[in-house]
């Protein structure tokens, strides 16, 4: 069995894969001052929990946004899994070309969300990722990684909003009934929620029109499925799309 760990700004999603099939699936908040001993000790835990054996893993894989707990996070796989950890970096086998103009300025939980969606759906495929940032990814019908766009995430958005302004409140995003609100929460949901809506839209189809021709687009992330229920432009969603991908570089690697 390996360990996938998508390391990302808000939440560490972590799932313990048993060939092709996920066995285990966590989500815990990334704390960056945990020590690997608290890393470590979260860990075992949420095995014991689920009644898997620590010493049937066999590897480990992992995609990170956050430099600073690398160090620590590897600190813990080897102390707690006697094991060294594969990063995401360069060197690692993709099976994806990257356009980039600067390869490594490229997020590793966006290759590996091009990784998936290409292997599970071919190409032309756009991935969007609503996670703390909403990020864009393109992989054309060659397998290679094209480029995006990023903009600021919903949450983080909203936060924005309501801590940039004097006289408008917290609010949790929701899909309100009708788009004219008559309050202002009303109006602060109703602008926020289309507004992704539209914005996402746009942006797909921008990007069709610049490829020249259809492509597949995958969802993930938190808001992925509330977009989705909305829009016209998303095609799947899928809650595991980084893990997936995570999957498939560590088999591409063990093959090599």
């Amino acid at each position: 069995m390996i360990l996938a760990m998508d390391i990302g700004n808000t939440n560490i999603k972590t799932g313990v894969f048993d060939a092709s099939t996920l066995r285990s699936y966590w989500r815990i908040s990334t704390q960056r001052q945990y020590t690997s001993d608290e890393f470590g000790s979260l860990l075992l835990n949420l095995f014991a929990h689920e009644k898997l054996d620590p010493e049937t893993i066999e590897g480990i894989i992992i995609s990170s946004v956050v430099p600073t707990i690398n160090f620590t996070v590897e600190h813990m796989c080897r102390s707690y899994f006697d094991l060294q950890p594969m990063f995401i970096a360069p060197g690692v086998k993709t099976g994806i070309n990257i356009r980039y103009e600067n390869p490594r300025e490229l997020g590793s939980d966006r290759i590996a969300n091009a990784v998936s969606a290409f292997t599970q759906y071919g190409g032309p495929v756009i991935t969007i990722d609503f996670g703390t940032a909403t990020t864009f990814g393109v992989v054309d019908e060659n397998a290679a990684f094209l480029g995006g766009a990023i903009f600021p995430g919903i949450k983080l958005a909203s936060q924005a909003l309501s801590s940039g302004t004097a006289k408008l409140p917290s609010f949790e995003i929701a899909q309100p009934d009708r788009v004219i609100g008559r309050t202002t929460l009303s109006n602060l949901q109703s602008g926020m929620f289309y507004g992704y809506v539209g914005m996402v839209g746009h942006i797909v189809e921008m990007m069709k029109r610049e490829l020249g021709k259809d492509a597949t687009v995958v969802a993930t992330g938190g808001m992925a499925q509330m977009i989705a229920d909305e829009s016209h432009v998303i095609d799947h969603v899928d809650g595991l799309l980084t893990l997936k991908g995570l999957r498939f570089i560590w088999e591409r690697n063990q093959e090599a």
